[in-house]
């Protein structure tokens, strides 16, 4: 009997994402497959890096070959869970280590989740390759900027972002032309990034869609439509209750297909790997989707999408987590 591969579930942060992180984590931890897999717990935070043993104990991780000390054993791990959203779990950085140390990972590789963690250089390649988003600008909070100006070059409404990071923390909605107000919106995104996306609104239905790729395939779990009660899909409306979501959504088959076709372009457009959620809006006048943003890491906890998309097919988290981890075990 071959002996079960040893899984470091990884879980935390070092941004304001990290209490979205230690969500999903219960999801995550409640699913993973003990049956199949030794499952570690790992806490990457600011203060350290640390495994957490069943019995709530913590012991420092040796980031030299990232290995952690369980009952007097040293642990090597046949592959990495990535549950972390936000730095550095999303943009790129864990991966790009896990790389160096040859150990592969549940989610893109450190090109794709350090191209899509930046909103400004995600709707550059996607307008490059045809794939329909709004018209922007780009701030960098080392160089002028004139909001008047701004003001003239955009239709508002206008939606200011932080270029990295999600969970819309920072985000804001300018409805008017007016400089003082976009001043700011761009103050408030500069306080949590060094780059700032400022975009044209986009009416329409707004949808968001999980997309994997198992056995080489990829495929597009059942679409949701967001509802929010806010004014826009803000981090209120999406962890503190204020907005309603109904999956698999109404929506005509051929509205659907559109969607489908769009995310699969997306997923290989940006060389995705691993489930990755993709938000859209849907407009009527054009008669097509327009791209909002890539999460390389989306949200597992109870109440996020992908959880409610994978039983919308009448499978299970257990087996959907299984099967990420089956795709990037090295094969026996």
């Amino acid at each position: 009997m071959s002996k079960k591969p040893n899984i470091a579930f990884v879980t935390g942060g070092y941004s304001t994402e990290a209490q979205i992180s230690y969500k999903s984590a219960v999801t995550i931890e409640n699913n993973l497959d003990r049956d199949k897999y030794n499952v570690y717990k790992i806490d990457i935070a600011p203060g350290g890096w640390f495994y957490i043993d069943a019995a709530g104990n913590k012991s420092a991780v040796d980031k030299g070959d990232f290995t952690v000390i369980d009952k007097g054993n040293k642990i090597k791990f046949d592959a990495v869970f990535i549950g972390i959203h936000g730095t550095p779990g999303e943009d790129g950085k864990l991966q790009g280590y896990f790389d160096l140390l040859n150990l592969p990972y549940t989610s893109c590789d450190a090109l794709s989740s350090a191209l899509t963690f930046n909103k400004r250089y995600t709707v550059a390649v996607a307008a490059f390759s045809g794939i329909n988003v709004a018209k922007s600008v780009h701030l960098f909070n080392n160089a002028p900027y004139d909001a008047a100006a701004i003001c003239s070059t955009l239709q508002f409404p206008v939606f200011v972002k932080p270029a990295n990071g999600g969970s819309s923390i920072g985000m804001s909605k300018v409805n008017t032309p007016d400089t003082a107000a976009l001043e700011a919106a761009i103050q408030k995104a500069f306080a949590e990034d060094t780059q700032v996306l400022i975009e044209e609104y986009i009416k329409g239905r707004e949808f968001t869609v999980g997309v994997y790729k198992n056995n080489g395939i990829i495929t597009v779990l059942p679409i949701t439509e967001v509802f929010s009660k806010r004014e826009f899909f803000d981090f209120v409306a999406k962890y503190q209750g204020e907005s309603e979501e109904e999956t698999p959504a109404k929506v005509d088959d051929h509205k659907a297909e559109k969607i489908r076709a769009a995310a699969k372009k997306i997923y290989q457009v940006f060389n995705c790997r691993a489930v990755i959620r993709i938000d859209f809006i849907y407009n009527e006048e054009k008669d097509d989707p327009f791209m909002l943003e890539i999460n390389t890491v989306p949200g597992q906890s109870e109440m996020s999408v992908i959880p409610q998309q994978v039983r919308a097919t009448g499978g299970s988290l257990r087996d959907f987590y299984s099967a990420m981890i089956a795709e990037i075990l090295p094969q026996q």
